[in-house]
């Protein structure tokens, strides 16, 4: 896929996210123990997959970011009656990301050691 495709799918998981993290769930928790940690995870590692595929930025622009939008939208999460802010969602946020980079770094280094 080109750039500009990944830059599409960026927009609109971030509109996406957005939406899906200002409405109000109910049962979801009922799922399993900490079911919001694991999906703060997966939708940052995703977004830090689409985001490094869309956008030529030094690593750390990205983290930061990321960790903005993460803040941004716990921010907002407790603005609204029925949701509220936490600082774990946050570090999984954070934690999603990082994966997803120190995977990437995993792979480059394998490949680079294999090649010589």
């Amino acid at each position: 896929m080109t750039r500009r495709i990944y830059q599409i799918i960026f927009l609109v998981s971030i509109i996406g996210f957005t939406i899906l993290f200002a409405k109000e769930i109910k049962g979801v928790s009922n799922l399993f123990p900490h079911v919001d940690k694991v999906a703060h995870f997966g939708i940052f590692f995703v977004l830090a997959m689409v985001m490094d595929k869309a956008f030529k930025l030094p690593l750390i622009v990205q983290i930061l970011l990321l960790a903005g939008y993460g803040a941004a939208i716990e921010f907002m999460q407790d603005m609204l009656p029925y949701r509220q802010a936490s600082v774990a969602d946050f570090v999984a946020d954070f934690i999603g990301a990082s994966s997803y980079f120190i995977i990437k770094l995993g792979f480059h280094l394998g490949n680079k050691q294999r090649n010589g």
